[in-house]
């Protein structure tokens, strides 16, 4: 696609990490204005050097692109690609008033964060994204893509279609396979009901997804059934035979991201991801035995 000025966008990226650098990169290779927000050493080594992607999917390149500790201007949008645990602080990069009319599109797990954000943004403005995609910072501006694949679903009830389909053109345009959903609540369900067994079983017993699969498949399957059940009466999918499918393609080696931050000793999204499917199931009086004992046993080991 050749842009022109009427389709060519200004998009910051609060959050130039992995999965944010990777974005970043795809945009500005394409011909979009790309601003990455970050800390002042990031910052710094951004301006300096720009973004270095190694992919199988897009091939090996290096882009310029623009950064600052803070937005100074409108955008058309800005991609959240930082975590949970980090959210409230590095919202202070991106002031309402500057955002404007711009999209504020965040692609975090979990359910619950749209609402908070449309606390302090225009709530019409506020588009959830689902990614899938493993991408790693290896160093600032350094992106490790390891993936075939790279997909957004975009949502929002409240944003103009206007507004999602110019996004989801900017981001095919760019490479990544993006669809335009129309149930919000739907769409951020179906990964909920995928991730959240993976991610806190992985992380509990500290294993890789082929030892899970095997050694604890009726716990596994059990979560499975719960979340499912969960994101069935929030209005998502609820088969969980698609989710425990899905996991027995995963390669033995295969972590999640929670189990990751925990090797590392990071904060985890423990509360956002589980916590929240807690919240959820006592909201609409669904029964969670299996994921309310593994959430209380990663609390007690200090997660």
């Amino acid at each position: 696609m050749t842009l022109t000025t009427q389709n060519r966008l200004t998009v910051a990226v609060l959050g130039p990490g992995g999965v944010g650098g990777l974005l970043a990169a795809l945009l500005a290779r394409a011909g979009h204005r790309v601003i990455c927000l970050a800390g002042e050493n990031t910052a710094d080594a951004l301006r300096g050097t720009g973004i270095s992607v190694r992919s199988g999917l897009f091939g090996d390149f290096t882009v310029p692109v623009e950064a600052d500790t803070e937005l100074r201007e409108p955008a058309d949008a800005c991609l959240v690609a930082v975590k949970h645990t980090a959210l409230d602080a590095a919202l202070t990069r991106v002031p309402p008033a500057v955002l404007g009319d711009g999209l504020l599109v965040p692609l975090l797990n979990g359910v619950e964060h749209p609402a908070h954000l449309r606390e302090r943004y225009r709530p019409d403005r506020v588009a959830p994204a689902v990614i899938r995609v493993e991408s790693t910072r290896t160093a600032p501006g350094v992106i490790e893509h390891g993936t075939a694949f790279a997909e957004v679903d975009l949502t929002g009830d409240p944003v103009p279609q206007d507004r999602l389909t110019a996004l989801a053109e900017a981001l095919s345009g760019a490479g990544v396979t993006t669809r335009v959903r129309a149930d919000e609540a739907a769409t951020l369900w179906a990964k909920m009901a995928f991730l959240a067994p993976m991610a806190l079983l992985t992380t509990r017993h500290g294993l890789p997804m082929g030892e899970l699969r095997t050694r604890h498949r009726d716990e596994l399957t059990a979560l499975a059934e719960e979340t499912a059940a969960v994101s069935h009466a929030c209005g998502g999918p609820g088969d969980p035979t698609a989710s425990l499918a899905r996991y027995d393609t995963f390669p033995a080696a295969t972590k999640s991201s929670m189990q990751r931050d925990a090797e590392a000793g990071r904060p985890l999204e423990l509360d956002a991801i589980g916590g929240a499917l807690l919240r959820a199931a006592q909201r609409h009086g669904v029964p969670v035995p299996v994921a309310s004992r593994v959430v209380r046993e990663l609390r007690e080991a200090g997660h």
